[in-house]
């Protein structure tokens, strides 16, 4: 079977969702399918480690004109590569407009349907006009929870067989480290030294981080010790009127913007946090808890969309809207060591339930099901 990708998430969007998806979706493919040709696509540079395999071929495109490389040369190496499947990690976006072979797009979730509010204007109008076309023109949706199935069955009246759930995962290096050792690295790189709760993700609205904040601001003083609340991510969506809040609120010498933290060194920021918190409103599966849990990391997140679905009872929920419920669990769990102790058990225990390799492998069997249907 011949088999291509639109890998290019993997680099142009390194850091978020769609990005971390391609990315270990791809490298964990090509460890385990040695039978399969494929075909990835791919931005430029930094392509050394897809040249190691007989069964692997790269079409490169250029990152200016992308009008041009996502409507003209991509259908057209669709259809002179003779794929058989031609697979749209990123929502299905550029789907090509004639039907050259099986398409396959994965679906993260529908953000713009349901929460049209906190997504910038182009992004919207670009999904919402493409994706009833990807709909209707995919032979198969992949999508990563189930609460992302039902909103797809909900809004695009898709019978279920159509859509297959491939839960997402954290990478290996998320791990429970040695502590000593992880604060030895945040002490030397990054001159940390204080005890922290963390927030790791976007500054969109719909990640509720003004919720995390008020938090923070009532109970800081009470809590049984200094811990610093920590918000990695990059400085775009709300990140500035973010800055000018905490300003406002007082509390400018506890927060810390630590703006973008390279992958690689994200597993040492968990393991040295007292707590991770990710109150979002809304995920289409919601990868930070579960990369949180399996470093072993108290986490408390929200009781909403595809969040619970993910993390089980290996963290704890709270009510997002509700910043009484928030604040009164953050109090609890970092002042109770032993409570703490047994979130980081049942952390570790839910996460080992989550793998790459299985969904790699639910990923290739979507591949034939599709494959076998038009033989």
């Amino acid at each position: 079977m011949n088999i291509c990708m639109d890998a290019r998430g993997a680099k142009l969007y390194a850091g978020t969702g769609i990005g971390t998806y391609t990315a270990r979706l791809l490298e964990n493919i090509i460890k385990i399918d040695s039978r399969n040709n494929y075909r990835f696509f791919w931005p430029n540079e930094g392509y050394d480690f897809l040249l190691e395999r007989g069964n692997i071929s790269l079409t490169l495109f250029g990152e200016k004109n992308k009008k041009f490389w996502d409507e003209i040369f991509l259908p057209a190496q669709v259809r002179i590569n003779s794929c058989d499947v031609f697979h749209l990690p990123q929502n299905g976006l550029g789907l090509p407009k004639s039907k050259y072979c099986s398409y396959i797009a994965t679906v993260h979730d529908l953000i713009p349907y349901v929460m049209p509010d906190t997504c910038g204007k182009s992004y919207l109008d670009k999904f919402l006009q493409e994706m009833p076309y990807i709909m209707e023109k995919c032979d198969r949706v992949i999508t990563v929870s189930n609460y992302s199935k039902h909103d797809i069955m909900k809004y695009f009246k898709l019978p279920e067989e159509k859509i297959k759930v491939t839960h997402l995962a954290a990478d290996s290096r998320f791990r429970l480290m040695d502590k000593e050792k992880a604060w030895e690295f945040l002490k030397k790189v990054y001159s940390y030294s204080s005890d922290f709760i963390l927030y790791l993700g976007g500054f969109s609205p719909r990640k509720n981080v003004d919720g995390l904040l008020e938090a923070y601001r009532r109970i800081y003083r009470e809590l049984p010790g200094y811990y610093e609340l920590v918000l990695l991510g990059a400085s775009k969506d709300s990140h500035y009127e973010l800055k000018k809040k905490v300003e406002a609120m007082g509390i400018r010498d506890r927060v810390v913007f630590a703006g973008y933290v390279p992958y690689e060194h994200l597993p040492y920021f968990y393991n040295c946090s007292s707590l991770f918190v990710y109150p979002s409103l809304y995920e289409g599966f919601g990868l930070p808890p579960l990369e949180a849990m399996t470093c072993g990391t108290p986490t408390i997140t929200a009781n909403v969309a595809s969040i619970p679905e993910v993390v089980g009872d290996g963290a704890l929920l709270t009510n997002p809207y509700d910043i009484d419920e928030l604040t009164e669990k953050i109090y609890r769990t970092i002042s109770d060591a032993e409570f703490r102790e047994q979130l980081k058990e049942k952390a570790l225990r839910r996460a080992y339930n989550f793998s790459w390799k299985k969904t790699a492998i639910e990923t290739i069997k979507v591949y034939e099901e599709v494959y076998e249907s038009r033989q």
